[in-house]
């Protein structure tokens, strides 16, 4: 807060918000799945560009601790407050699932791969025609 007892917000503050309840992470999960050596990164898009981009942080028990995983949660909200929050693009909902890794890694690094995945094209889906079957 500042001396006049407002909030200051930040460029990022203001274009991303937050997801806060189990259904809207839940409805995510039906999105796309970019897997990475630190994180994972659900996307939805809503197909509606008037949307402002909104993002959720989860860190599952098996990661550690309770302490751990805020720590985890932390360098990726700062991560993204950053850097990664001007490449997320409207109408779209991220999930950002740490991993273990991310609380050892270099700050750089992390947000690096954070924008990188945040930027990647999603993936086309591949034809049942196309996919290898194992019998």
């Amino acid at each position: 807060m500042s001396k006049t007892g407002q909030k200051r917000t930040t460029i990022s503050d203001q274009t991303v918000g937050r997801l806060k309840s189990r259904p809207q992470f839940l409805a995510v999960r039906a999105g796309e799945q970019r897997k990475g050596r630190l994180f994972l990164l659900e996307v939805l898009d809503h197909n509606d560009p008037e949307l402002a981009p909104r993002v959720g942080f989860t860190v599952t028990k098996k990661q550690g601790n309770a302490v751990e995983r805020n720590r985890i949660r932390r360098r990726l909200r700062e991560a993204v407050r950053l850097t990664a929050g001007f490449a997320m693009k409207s109408g779209h909902d991220y999930v950002i699932v740490g991993r273990r890794d991310a609380l050892t890694a270099p700050f750089n690094e992390l947000a690096s791969q954070l924008t990188e995945r945040i930027e990647a094209r999603p993936r086309k889906e591949r034809s049942d025609a196309s996919r290898s079957r194992k019998v």
